[in-house]
């Protein structure tokens, strides 16, 4: 959400500790800010001024940023720093509760005209007003969802629709033309919905500072987000991040695989060419390697939570596909069968990808829970010819075999035959072993790692993956 307008510029030492807390908050969020790239936007501060609080943003974005998926949560943190100004005060509550009615009519005259500053004032009056929480005559905290649920400014859209029907000029025209009016006052109600965010974050950080606040109460960009916990927007966002993530994974596994062709020092030759050097190793030997690039297996549990995980990892895996000899991609709930035709058919349309594999592949038996013991069994015996000794092997799930046997010695076999396995799990480590997590006893067969996140997968590939 941006605001409009001119602020009152902060002191100097003020402005230095704003504007350090706001790089602090964005390296809590992934962000990779230098001290270089502090300091540039210091001097864009000073070049701009304080006076045009957009100016500012602009200055800071353009300074610290590296891409534009960056921006929103830049723009929450930077209204944590750098806020539009006090916003109106909660009610006293010796006298009476706010008029509600009198304000949805205000913010539908905000929305039909579009007035930016106006709705920053009723953002901040509908927090104040219907926002506070606690049990004490000053409110303990302050909630947007609160404020929402009682402003409902989703419920206005034919008012404000009508309202601009009715104004001087005002025609009618094509069914298009109604749906794009449709779709602009939608997009006002959602400005005006972060608004309302902004303020109760603002208002909260009065209290608790805006250092948690804005490391703890702003959502972080989409591949920060927690496989188990994203929503269906959010893993959306993760599978158009694909291809843009797939790119600079493939850059940085061909800079490995550059590096390893130089190959290592060769010792014994390095010491006798330096006898013609006095024995100063002037130019060291290196021992080649002879090019070649290894084998992919996944092997993914398509059950329940874990879905979105297997199927974003499916899917950077297959962008990746150039940068190995071979990439095989198997799936399973308590069956296991080969989908990487079908993972290659669904690049066009990754959304239905999780569907298409439940419909069109034999996943599942007679019931519906994830079996890792019947799967791996079942691997072992079925597919064994795809796993040899140029193979690495990735097996993403969370372990939880429903009580099952967890079929140990199935994955034994599979670790026998390849050259490395490795295990996925999307839950973090603290839950290992718990319930029904049979974790620990596949740890101690193959290598596990918590990967919890899409900046934690793509780490974990690069680092794994054998050049």
């Amino acid at each position: 959400m941006t605001g409009t307008g001119r602020v009152d510029g902060p002191e100097p030492s003020e402005a230095a500790a704003r504007l350090t807390g706001l790089v602090g908050a964005l390296r809590a969020h992934g962000f990779q800010v230098g001290t270089g790239e502090t300091v540039d936007a210091g001097l864009a501060l000073e070049a701009v001024g304080f006076t045009h609080r957009e100016r500012m943003r602009e200055a800071l974005a353009a300074t610290l940023l590296h891409g534009e998926r960056q921006r929103p949560v830049f723009d929450r943190i930077f209204d944590l720093y750098f806020p539009l100004g006090d916003g109106v005060a909660a009610p006293d509550p010796r006298e009476g509760p706010a008029d509600l009615a009198e304000l949805r009519e205000r913010l539908v005259a905000a929305l039909a005209s579009g007035d930016g500053a106006a709705l920053h004032g009723l953002a901040a009056e509908a927090v104040g007003a219907f926002g506070g929480y606690g049990s004490g005559p000053e409110s303990d905290g302050w909630s947007s969802y609160r404020t929402l649920a009682r402003l409902r400014p989703e419920t206005l859209l034919v008012r404000v629709r009508e309202r601009l029907r009715d104004a001087p000029g005002a025609a009618d025209g094509p069914e298009f033309i109604d749906r794009l009016l449709d779709d602009g006052i939608r997009r006002r109600i959602e400005d005006f919905r972060e608004r309302v965010r902004t303020e109760a974050r603002r208002r909260v950080a009065e209290r608790q500072g805006r250092d948690r606040v804005a490391r703890r109460a702003v959502a972080g960009t989409a591949d920060s987000v927690d496989f188990l916990l994203a929503g269906r927007a959010q893993l959306d966002e993760l599978r158009r991040a694909v291809g843009p993530l797939a790119r600079k994974l493939a850059t940085r596994l061909a800079a490995r695989r550059r590096r390893a062709a130089r190959g290592e020092i060769d010792l014994r030759r390095t010491l006798r060419r330096s006898l013609s050097t006095g024995g100063v190793p002037v130019r060291p030997v290196l021992r080649r390697r002879a090019p070649g690039r290894p084998e992919l297996v996944l092997l993914c549990d398509v059950s329940g939570s874990v879905a979105g995980f297997a199927q974003f990892t499916m899917l950077l895996v297959r962008a990746l596909h150039e940068q190995f000899a071979r990439v095989r991609v198997f799936a399973f709930v308590n069956r296991v069968d080969e989908v990487t035709g079908l993972i290659a058919r669904g690049a066009a349309d990754p959304a239905g990808l999780g569907e298409r594999i439940l419909a069109e592949a034999e996943v599942t038996g007679w019931h519906g829970q994830s079996d890792y013991g019947t799967a791996l069994g079942e691997f072992a015996r079925r597919y064994a010819r795809a796993v040899g000794p140029r193979s690495v092997v990735f097996v993403l799930g969370d372990a939880r075999t429903n009580g099952a046997d967890p079929g140990v010695a199935a994955l034994r076999l599979i670790a026998a035959r390849a050259r490395r396995v490795y295990w996925l799990n999307p839950e973090q480590p603290a839950l290992w072993g718990t319930g029904d997590s049979a974790a620990p006893a596949y740890a101690e067969v193959v290598e596990m790692h918590a990967c919890r996140n899409a900046r934690r997968l793509a780490a974990l590939i690069a680092r794994l993956t054998p050049v």
